[in-house]
């Protein structure tokens, strides 16, 4: 087995299949496979420019860093666009994301967390959203994970209707690019661009390097970070999750906070939390404020 189980933690909450979302994937990953026929330049530069809009811009820069952690500042209008941009990822809508996040960080490889390897790695990857809750919470719930967003009449919206611009902007490749481009843009980039997300879930709770000492199984690990633009780097975030900054050294490649400095260097990222090295204390520790030269 590629994945095999760690420590138990908890017993897993199997229940009903999850098919609609089973469904959807079985398509998906069949739609990948054909897209390997219909090769074109056109369709893999869509694809690689939609991977990075999806995963870097929405998902790592947009729904992680920023809404879930609040590790920076942006002016609104900005905010908006990184998280509208994670809706090309199709993984649910933002609160339910946020809210699944910060459960996580909650009670991290212990009972209540939705997706640790400590109930198998195969559950951490995919089974949770086929078996499991997924990202279905109550009302409650949100209440309690993301009091935050859910006074927001936008972020209400896409959570409800999170599909919508996926859905405008597949209808477009099919109408500009033909069925290459749609292949490609849509069902091959989804397919691998889940699949990298859920190894944040799986492999750095398994394999990789460890700088601190969190009291839980993450790890950090070069390849999942090249996948996710540098959300490999779990360990370290597990660390200090607010840090809008996950690759600490120069060789840990985190073009997720290459992003966020651009947004500053712009003048449109501020109050940007991040870690930076006491030589004095040996310790790593956060800041936030504006950016002297910093060696790592």
């Amino acid at each position: 087995m590629i994945f095999e189980n760690h420590t138990t933690a908890t017993p897993a909450k199997r229940g009903a299949v999850n098919w609609g979302t089973g469904i959807f994937l079985i398509i998906a990953h069949v739609a990948a496979i054909a897209a390997l026929w219909f090769w074109s330049w056109p369709a893999v530069i869509t694809a690689i420019v939609l991977y990075w809009v999806g995963g870097s811009l929405g998902i790592g820069m947009g729904w992680h860093r920023l809404l879930t952690h609040r590790g920076y500042k942006v002016p609104k209008a900005v905010e908006y666009f990184l998280v509208t941009c994670g809706t090309m990822a199709l993984e649910g809508g933002p609160i339910q994301w946020v809210v699944t996040h910060r459960i996580h960080h909650a009670h991290t490889d212990q009972e209540g967390d939705p997706h640790t390897p400590r109930d198998g790695g195969w559950w951490a990857h995919i089974g949770w959203i086929l078996f499991g809750t997924a990202q279905n919470h109550s009302d409650a719930t949100f209440a309690r994970y993301a009091p935050d967003l859910i006074k927001d009449r936008y972020y209400r919206w896409l959570n409800t209707y999170y599909y919508v611009p996926l859905t405008i902007v597949g209808v477009m490749l099919f109408i500009f690019g033909g069925w290459d481009v749609l292949l490609w843009g849509m069902f091959l980039r989804l397919t691998l661009a889940l699949h990298s997300t859920w190894l944040v879930n799986s492999a750095t709770h398994l394999w990789g390097s460890t700088r601190f000492q969190t009291g839980d199984d993450s790890r950090n690990s070069w390849w999942v970070a090249l996948l996710t633009f540098g959300e490999g780097w779990h360990n370290n975030h597990h660390a200090h999750p607010t840090s809008a900054r996950h690759g600490l050294r120069w060789y840990e490649i985190d073009l997720n906070w290459l992003g966020i400095r651009a947004l500053q260097l712009l003048g449109l990222a501020h109050s940007i939390k991040r870690l930076r090295f006491n030589r004095a204390s040996s310790a790593w520790q956060l800041v936030r404020g504006s950016m002297r030269s910093e060696r790592c």
